[in-house]
């Protein structure tokens, strides 16, 4: 049975890409969109050390290498973290949540919706004589679609109370203004006498606010203790409600509100 959870981020969230550009340090991204997106590897080993029992840490999540073992399958299997809904600053509504039909698509294929995906441009927040400004761009008025049924494509919880303006644009247009959206930051080191040593880089990384979701469930392994490794993964879950993903916690990086869907 596949469930989903869901993840608010809290802070700027950073987790290494395979390619390093210059001086940008990137990203992880999917090969087939360049969407930035969180690796299963990460979240299911943010998991893993919280549990400090090791008869259940190797019951749910299997064995490691350094446990110098062969390699085993634990019961739960957690999938790769996806966007839903990425804000992006907007100079005539402060602040505006983007998404596309292709990542609506992808998200309802999961949850077995069978309602339609909003058609390009839909918008709750339109009024007939406000044009919306985006960035570099300016969307006029007579080109947004009211859209009476936002908040079915929205998880209703308290976590998302304040996503509350919502656009859907074309999937190329979106793909970019993530692109343009994504929180960069300046990292130079400095000597002892306070004076820059060596270049600078950038390091990406996925805005806070941006809403994202993953789905997990039992593997083949749990034969006979599915129910119970469920029970007990969920329970980890519910006492970890934030979670520190990817790097840089010590400058408060990578924290995320985490809840399974449906709670």
């Amino acid at each position: 049975m596949m469930n989903y959870i869901y993840l608010y981020l809290l802070a700027p969230l950073h987790t290494g890409g395979t390619t390093q550009e210059g001086n940008l340090l990137g990203i992880a991204r999917e090969s087939h969109t360049n969407l930035p997106y969180i690796p299963s590897s990460t979240i299911r080993g943010k998991v893993r050390s919280t549990v400090t029992d090791k008869d259940k840490q190797y019951q749910l999540f299997g064995n490691d290498l350094k446990d110098g073992k062969q390699l085993e399958q634990g019961d739960i299997w957690i999938g790769d973290a996806s966007i839903l809904w990425l804000p992006v600053p907007s100079l005539s509504h402060g602040v505006i949540w983007i998404s596309c039909p292709m990542l609506l698509n992808r998200w309802l294929r999961l949850k077995g919706n069978s309602v339609n995906v909003p058609v390009e441009y839909s918008c709750n927040f339109a009024t007939k004589n406000s044009n919306v400004y985006l960035k570099d761009a300016i969307l006029k008025a007579n080109q947004l679609q009211e859209w009476k049924d936002w908040k079915i494509f929205v998880p209703q919880t308290l976590e998302t109370s304040s996503i509350n303006r919502l656009l859907v644009l074309p999937d190329q247009h979106c793909a970019t203004l993530i692109q343009m959206s994504l929180w960069r930051q300046v990292k130079i080191k400095l000597d002892e006498h306070k004076s820059v040593e060596g270049g600078f880089r950038y390091e990406e990384a996925i805005p806070p606010d941006t809403l994202m979701y993953l789905s997990w469930g039992t593997t083949s392994q749990a034969n006979g203790t599915a129910e119970k490794s469920r029970t007990d993964f969920q329970q980890i879950l519910s006492v970890n409600q934030i979670l520190q993903i990817g790097g840089q916690e010590s400058l408060g990086r990578g924290f995320v509100q985490q809840w399974l869907a449906g709670d």
